[in-house]
């Protein structure tokens, strides 16, 4: 198709001008890949449409909230129906209830739990309560985990040991970040010296349990009991940001892969947002009745929103919750992923092609790279070039991964195994491409 017939090229040169950039977050614009965004028509089941009607296997399903696939029947009737009761009412609703019962059910570590619209405000809004709860204003964060784009977590790490923050984003002053600490993900013994230094003095630690802005990297076994014992030792906050783990990974989101692991565990205050959704702008914070009830109107930590359990949300997201805690739901999704991620290496493999892959649940994230990696720094080793090789040839055979190599993958209930085996094919052949 010439550029003059291609409606995603039209598209994208009629967005720039009246959109900065022409898109609506920043990496959608395909700046680190190049080439042309695709412009999506419509959207079924592992699928989507773009302008030029071609079909295309959707590892990305709007960055991990579809986990049902895209127009799950179910889901679309509860949207209708909700949609002829109401779009917003600015009042509370009983789907209100019965989706935080829901949530509740399955993450035991929360007893009460507020619904937002993002989550960024729900990042946000779960550090306020972390400051307000403990009387604390310093928080450490670790490099490559985002927690969404408030200004005090905007912040990127420097290189000497439990460095201060300095803004990644014009439009942040450097005071409103001098109280975050950034440290190396993974790394024990600078996360004890952070501590040594600072714990009186920190509110909360905020992690992803499982980073998925870096690609795809677990935080380790004996890395996140420090972060709890540590956590506990000095009183700060453990915040688990599962805007993406979320029932994602598994029915009772990462913490319940960790707590495999570490008995007792859990953290404080879990950050959900994606899959709750649905779909729809939604997400959530939640902990124990002792600190959630630090928020207004019962106490003194202020938060608030205009759309919060917006009712046509909430039918989406309780519908979606319902319909993956069905016996056998996660198993299947598992096996799928697993599938996908050995066939991907296997492919990898044959032509000698540097490459390793993780997953859990229905998340996972690939490297080109001979081992996982466990930090942002590692993560950095690898070559864009070769990445965009990668994700222009499988763009150019009908897969669609995410258009930058610091995110993750997923699949969902949607996906077949030919879907799977057509991903796997496509991949061997621009494998023997990058293997010249």
């Amino acid at each position: 198709m010439t550029p003059s017939t291609d409606l995603n090229e039209s598209l994208f040169e009629r967005a720039k001008r009246v959109i900065p950039g022409g898109v609506n977050s920043p990496v959608r614009a395909f700046r680190a890949v190049g080439g042309t965004p695709r412009f999506v028509k419509r959207a079924q089941g592992a699928y989507f449409w773009d302008a030029n009607d071609r079909r295309y296997i959707d590892y990305i399903g709007s960055w991990g909230p579809m986990i049902l696939g895209h127009g799950h029947p179910a889901v679309v009737q509860s949207v209708q129906k909700a949609i002829t009761e109401g779009f917003s009412f600015g009042a509370p609703t009983e789907r209100e209830i019965e989706l935080a019962e829901e949530i509740l059910k399955h993450v035991p570590s929360m007893e009460m739990v507020r619904l937002v619209s993002s989550g960024t405000e729900a990042g946000m809004s779960a550090l306020r309560l972390a400051r307000g709860a403990t009387g604390r204003s310093k928080f450490i964060k670790f490099e490559g985990c985002y927690h969404g784009h408030a200004d005090a977590l905007l912040v990127k790490a420097g290189s000497g040991l439990a460095t201060f923050g300095n803004p990644t984003s014009a439009g942040v002053p450097a005071e409103v970040v001098q109280h975050t600490l950034v440290l190396e993900y993974n790394n024990v013994p600078q996360l004890e010296e952070a501590f040594a230094l600072h714990g009186k003095e920190l509110a909360c630690v905020m992690i992803e349990p499982i980073a998925g802005n870096m690609n795809f990297v677990r935080a380790s076994v004996p890395f996140m009991q420090r972060c709890r014992e540590l956590c506990t030792q000095y009183g700060a906050l453990l915040v688990f940001d599962e805007v993406m783990t979320g029932f994602r990974v598994a029915l009772g989101s990462a913490q319940s892969v960790y707590a495999q692991a570490i008995p007792g565990f859990k953290p404080d205050v879990t950050v959900l947002g994606k899959v709750i959704g649905g779909g729809m702008p939604l997400a959530a914070f939640g902990g124990p009745r002792a600190i959630m009830e630090q928020l207004a109107p019962l106490g003194p930590v202020y938060q608030a929103g205009t759309l919060s359990g917006n009712p046509v949300a909430t039918a989406c997201g309780l519908t979606t919750l319902r319909e993956i805690s069905q016996p056998g739901f996660f198993e299947a999704l598992s096996r799928k992923t697993r599938s996908l991620v050995d066939g991907l290496k296997s492919a990898a493999a044959a032509e000698g092609v540097a490459f390793t892959a993780d997953c859990q649940g229905g998340m996972f994230g690939f490297f080109l790279l001979s081992e996982l990696p466990q930090n942002y720094a590692t993560v950095m080793k690898t070559d864009n070039a070769r990445f965009n090789t990668l994700f222009h040839g499988l763009l150019d055979r009908g897969v669609y991964i995410a258009p930058a190599l610091y995110e993750a993958g997923f699949v969902s209930a949607a996906h077949s195994e030919e879907d799977i085996a057509q991903t796997v094919a496509a991949a061997h052949e621009v494998f023997k491409l990058l293997a010249k």
